[in-house]
């Protein structure tokens, strides 16, 4: 048999490693789920893409506009608000005021105290934890920056707790419907933490990608709207604030961290 030209084995070869290489970049892709070992905590994946961020409908206050595109890198969310079995796992007490079970969000914590969690978990894990930005929130509870006006749909009671379904009280994780993501009580339960700072007209010099909130400021937002609120405050566009230090039974906050492939 006649020996292959040099060329042809340069081919081969080069075939050869660019499969290699795309097999690599195939096993480096972020999975779709993930678990923190110490807590039992879910976390799904929120891919990366771009949504217009802010009130579609027209129908808020101010601070919830302008509608501006903001384009974020992959990350994961937690499934569930943390709860006060996982808050118990990593500080050793519970703070909450409605202590009805471990599978309750926690609540009654200020976030500084969710940042004090969230920094013990870290030195465990080392998985780099940490409170979602006010655009990975929305862009989370939009099931992936849908249009939808409740986290996960336009009929509140369908995934959230608030004050007519609520009992008077905060309810164990993940009883409502999950939103398009697989994320549970995004709207209701609990307010939620973000990393921002809060900023009446931050959204009209937001930048577009990967926005962190204003560099100064003295509330932080959160998002979501709670057990005891109406539920035109349930919207996934409204935006509260709360002081640092501020505890409340009807606050709390869920975990994000980064997805690198």
């Amino acid at each position: 048999m006649a020996a292959k030209p040099l060329w042809i084995w340069i081919g081969i070869v080069a075939a050869l490693l660019a499969a290699g290489c795309a097999g690599n970049k195939q096993q480096m892709a972020p999975a779709n789920y993930a678990r923190d070992l110490t807590t039992g905590m879910e976390f799904v994946l929120a891919p990366a893409g771009c949504f217009p961020m802010g009130d579609l409908w027209e129908s808020g206050s101010k601070s919830e506009g302008p509608v501006h595109e903001v384009c974020l890198d992959a990350f994961y969310m937690g499934k569930y608000e943390v709860t006060q079995g996982q808050w118990k796992a990593v500080m050793g007490e519970n703070p909450a005021y409605f202590q009805k079970g471990d599978d309750h969000p926690v609540e009654q914590v200020s976030i500084d105290d969710a940042r004090e969690f969230i920094e013990r978990l870290n030195r465990k894990s080392g998985r780099g934890y940490r409170l979602p930005t006010e655009a990975e929130w929305e862009y989370a509870c939009r099931s992936g920056g849908k249009r939808e006006p409740f986290c996960g749909s336009d009929q509140p009671s369908e995934v959230a707790w608030f004050d007519r379904t609520g009992g008077g009280s905060t309810q164990p994780v993940g009883q409502k419907r999950p939103n398009g993501l697989g994320l549970f009580d995004m709207s209701g339960n609990v307010w939620e933490f973000s990393s921002d700072l809060y900023g009446e007209d931050y959204y009209a010099t937001s930048p577009r990608n990967n926005p962190q909130g204003p560099v100064e400021g003295t509330y932080s937002v959160k998002r979501g709207g709670s057990w005891s609120i109406n539920p035109r405050f349930l919207r996934s566009t409204v935006r509260g604030r709360t002081d640092f230090d501020t505890r409340h039974y009807s606050t709390g906050f869920r975990i994000a961290f980064p997805a690198v492939p």
